[in-house]
């Protein structure tokens, strides 16, 4: 395992999902049931879509590494695209969307039950999400899908973790746009590398 991979896709990820509904439905999952089995539930969610998004990027990598190269700076551009024109979405609309969600859950809920309704909540949410994708593009790109899904996977779990503990006063004090942009540039530098290395191969 590639400790360099595995904090660059951390250092890529983590600030793209922070802003993001993931976060959101986290925070709102906390305030409804107990904090522990809503980090364990998102916790488990996010490893099932870290395996078969770095799946998905190594069957990619199999590929001839031109094209294969091509492609995932396409991914990267489309990221950065995506977090630039991100409409601001008001975190209470997307609170409103998970509540609604989970309406019919008892308050106190068993850990089992809690877990469980958040792993469905954010596996869905998650399905075929920009850090999804971009974590396929990274598998493609480095084929070392150990440190790919370790980088994801704990970068998933740190903004789960900030949901769980606190996110409200995060949201006030993190200027989300900025975030969003620090995130977009990011993916614009590994889209360029990754362009350059598709025409030097």
């Amino acid at each position: 395992m590639s400790f360099v991979v595995a904090l660059t896709v951390f250092a890529t990820i983590f600030p793209a999902e922070l802003p993001d509904k993931t976060f959101v439905a986290t925070l709102v999952l906390s305030t409804r049931f107990a904090p522990l089995p809503v980090w364990v539930g998102a916790a488990a969610a996010f490893v099932v879509q870290s395996i078969v998004a770095v799946t998905a990027g190594g069957l990619v990598s199999l590929l001839p590494k031109q094209p294969v190269r091509a492609v995932t700076a396409a991914l990267f551009l489309l990221g950065a695209v995506v977090l630039l024109r991100m409409r601001d979405e008001a975190p209470e609309e997307e609170a409103k969307e998970v509540e609604d969600e989970v309406r019919d859950v008892p308050r106190q809920p068993s850990f089992r039950r809690a877990a469980l309704t958040t792993f469905g909540v954010l596996f869905a949410a998650e399905w075929g999400d920009l850090s999804q994708v971009l974590t396929a593009a990274f598998a493609a790109r480095y084929r070392d899908p150990l440190s790919v899904g370790v980088g994801a996977t704990a970068a998933l779990w740190l903004v789960a973790a900030l949901g769980v503990l606190g996110g409200r006063s995060l949201l006030r004090v993190i200027p989300v746009v900025w975030i969003r942009r620090v995130a977009a540039a990011l993916f614009l530098a590994f889209a360029v590398v990754t362009a350059v290395d598709a025409a030097r191969a």
